[in-house]
């Protein structure tokens, strides 16, 4: 029946439609030949406005090369990052109006610089490893990267020069960076005039090691060494940082975290969620001496891990272990406070695995200057205790549970914190790459070519 009422208005219409080229069928031919060149003219109208919007919006991609004379280059970094692009589904990321129109230009070295480091799987996982993740997020950063050096404000660098590990004890060693990243400069000179005529004025290197471009472990051997001469016009990103003058930060730099891969926090979290049940008070495993003297006469960590261990060994409120663990991460989501003592460097990993799995941060390390922090409140979601105060340090923690513990770890678990201190392949608003582009466009004085554009 209802299929029977919904066909009886178009017989209607048919009808009255019938009916009206009857009553003017005198007028037809006339109307008809009106209508046939109106539809002529709607067609061409519409297929005009169709094939002009489909050359707007799919303007092909054109092959930039760099246009620097002299250059005699492959092209292994644009086929990793064409590579990269095709097969990856990430959403595209605009240039937001706080960054305008930066422009960095990522030269194109031989992979001794750095790919052939990455057949090493360590290279890319390890706790110096941001010199590999920046370069991996730069090259998918479509809006922020340009193939025209032309056009840059900044030049990346992109030399790997921690992934040479020790065969004796499996550490990353650095003795060879200076001459690597020599090489690469003396490369760069050769094949392209920018790092000429600024004198790496407007050139980036990432020098994420214990002491940064000091290139050493120990404090009083990076300070005899200092900076490399070759660097000293550059910017740095490093994780060294002191909120006093120091000679492995004498240079322009912006202050990065150290590498912990976005995927095991992930992976942590799905098996324990943040405001999960957190049983332990007080967690550190690590690299705690007895006898922290070592071969070489130094004190390793300032005697501080050392004075830890002997003082809450026995304490139940302490959970402290002293040999590796590859599920730590888990024990860091049942922890409420994390340690984070220095090591022969002020700066820890477990900053940054401390803050992504939920745990307060508890930092021993006096003078420490700490990443980003106008997007890291870090006195809201850490708590800071002097070198000479460990002996008082349960006291501490139990002041803090006792009163303002919830405040800070509903600080700690906003995502925009995490999001803040993570490198990833493909750049998220808000991560560390991101934050990176922040402190960089604020250097953009440094940029050989607008210092050369004429004023408006």
């Amino acid at each position: 029946m209802m299929a029977s009422e919904l066909q009886k208005p178009i017989k209607k219409n048919r009808g009255f439609y019938v009916k009206m080229r009857i009553l003017h069928k005198g007028r037809q031919p006339e109307k008809s030949l009106f209508f046939r060149y109106y539809q002529w003219i709607l067609w061409f109208s519409f297929t005009l406005y169709f094939l002009t919007s489909f050359f707007i919006t799919n303007k092909p991609i054109t092959s930039s090369k760099p246009r620097a004379s002299g250059s005699k280059l492959s092209l292994p970094s644009r086929v990793l990052f064409e590579s990269v692009n095709k097969t990856s589904q990430q959403p595209y990321l605009k240039n937001p109006a706080m960054f305008k129109d930066l422009k960095i230009f990522i030269y194109e070295l031989p992979s001794e610089y750095n790919e052939n480091w990455l057949s090493n799987k360590r290279c890319s996982n390890h706790l110096f490893a941001s010199e590999v993740a920046i370069h991996r997020a730069l090259l998918n950063a479509d809006d922020f990267r340009t193939f025209d050096p032309n056009e840059a404000d900044l030049f990346f660098v992109p030399v790997y020069v921690s992934c040479n590990f020790s065969t004796v004890n499996g550490f990353p060693t650095i003795v060879h960076a200076r001459s690597l990243l020599f090489s690469a400069i003396q490369f760069i000179t050769k094949n392209y005039p920018f790092w000429n005529r600024s004198q790496g004025f407007d050139h980036i290197f990432v020098a994420s090691h214990d002491y940064g471009a000091c290139f050493h472990a120990m404090e009083d051997r990076a300070i005899d060494n200092g900076i490399p001469e070759f660097l000293m016009n550059s910017i740095l990103l490093q994780t060294f940082g002191a909120n006093y003058k120091h000679p492995c930060q004498d240079v322009e730099n912006v202050l990065i975290p150290p590498y912990i891969s976005p995927e095991s926090i992930r992976k942590t979290l799905e098996k324990a969620p943040l405001t999960g049940n957190r049983d332990i008070m007080v967690f550190f495993r690590g690299k705690m001496e007895v006898h922290p003297k070592n071969v070489s006469g130094k004190f390793y960590s300032k005697r501080v891990r050392t004075e830890i261990w002997r003082r809450y060994k026995g304490d139940r409120r302490f959970y402290l272990q002293r040999h590796r663990f590859t599920g730590y991460q888990s024990e860091i989501t049942r922890s409420v406070f994390c340690l984070c003592p220095l090591g022969w460097a002020p700066w820890s990993p477990r900053l940054v695995e401390s803050v992504a799995l939920g745990c307060v941060p508890v930092i021993i390390a006096d003078g420490i200057r700490l990443p980003f922090s106008s997007a890291v409140k870090w006195s809201e979601i850490s708590l800071t205790v002097a070198e000479r105060e460990v002996g008082k340090l349960g006291q501490i923690l139990e002041h803090v549970a006792a009163t303002n513990l919830s405040t800070i770890q509903k600080n700690l678990w906003d995502p925009a914190v995490r999001r803040a201190l993570l490198f990833n392949d493909h750049m998220q608003r808000g991560d560390a790459t991101w934050q990176i582009l922040t402190s960089l466009y604020k250097k953009l004085n440094r940029s050989y070519r607008r210092s050369r554009a004429p004023s408006q």
